[in-house]
């Protein structure tokens, strides 16, 4: 970690001095894109955040305000839902999001509205049903 500046220390000169040490240690040679131009966006407006923006999706992160996350989560929940093996799978996947779908209604975050309701378990299992059977019918 690095330490913490000294009292009458130049700010400047502090930093330069923590570089210099740096590389003195050989902690920049083996930095990723070391030696390589940085690559170029062909977006036309400059964006102060690119390289935040770039990082987040190199490590696979994305930020969502909480009801379009939640969207996102009940949307592949009940993709989850459709392709599960058992029915007492289906009614733990449908059980889990909606406890979640609930709690935001109730409690909305800051953010867009949520716009959406709990799904109708016993709907969603006779889907599953018609589905496996279709399916079913189309191997044999």
């Amino acid at each position: 970690m690095t330490e913490r500046k000294p009292p009458g220390v130049d700010f400047e000169s502090w930093v330069d001095k923590q570089i210099r040490d740096a590389d003195a240690r050989g902690e920049f040679e083996r930095l990723p894109g070391a030696g390589k131009p940085l690559p170029r966006e062909v977006e036309t407006a400059y964006d102060e955040l690119w390289w935040v923006k770039r990082k987040m999706a190199r490590e696979g992160f994305s930020v969502l305000p909480p009801t379009l996350a939640l969207r996102k989560e009940a949307e592949d929940a009940l993709e989850a839902a459709y392709a599960a093996p058992s029915e007492r799978i289906v009614r733990k996947i449908l059980t889990e999001v909606n406890a979640k779908i609930r709690d935001m209604m109730f409690k909305p975050p800051p953010g867009p509205p949520l716009g959406m309701k709990p799904y109708d378990v016993e709907d969603v299992v006779r889907r599953w049903r018609e589905r496996r059977a279709a399916a079913d019918g189309s191997d044999a």
